[in-house]
């Protein structure tokens, strides 16, 4: 009977973890895509999406950001600072208020989705800095 139930617990650990690993790869594919139509809205390649290091500089550019704000984003607790600001900046550059902005903050897999599958367009504003 322990036996039967060790093996049972075994196995629902398992397919706990193969369901929180296709609901985690679903989200990335999500992100990737919605990032990748939002580049490609704001005239950048599509494909910087799945480029680690690449992704954060063309999302500074979107931004209207110096490219120097990359190098920002790799230094611990500034990053977060940087994220924030970066995430009001695109979108304000799609057209969006702060709201959206903040949300972009918390949700990018959905919000950088929102931007790159609506109709809402690349502006380009210029940043305030």
């Amino acid at each position: 009977m322990l036996a039967s139930l060790t093996g049972l617990i075994a196995s629902s650990g398992a397919g706990v973890f193969v369901l929180f690993f296709i609901i985690y790869l679903a989200v990335v594919i999500f992100m990737i895509a919605g990032t990748w139509k939002m580049f490609e809205k704001a005239g950048k390649p599509g494909w910087a999406a799945i480029i680690p290091f690449y992704n954060s500089w063309t999302m500074c550019q979107v931004a209207k950001r110096p490219g120097w704000w990359f190098v920002l984003l790799l230094i611990p607790i500034v990053n977060v600072v940087i994220w924030i600001i970066l995430s009001l900046d695109v979108a304000k550059a799609f057209g969006k208020g702060t709201g959206f902005g903040v949300l972009t903050v918390f949700f990018p897999f959905i919000c950088f989705t929102i931007l790159g599958f609506s109709d809402a367009r690349y502006e380009g504003v210029a940043s305030t800095n």
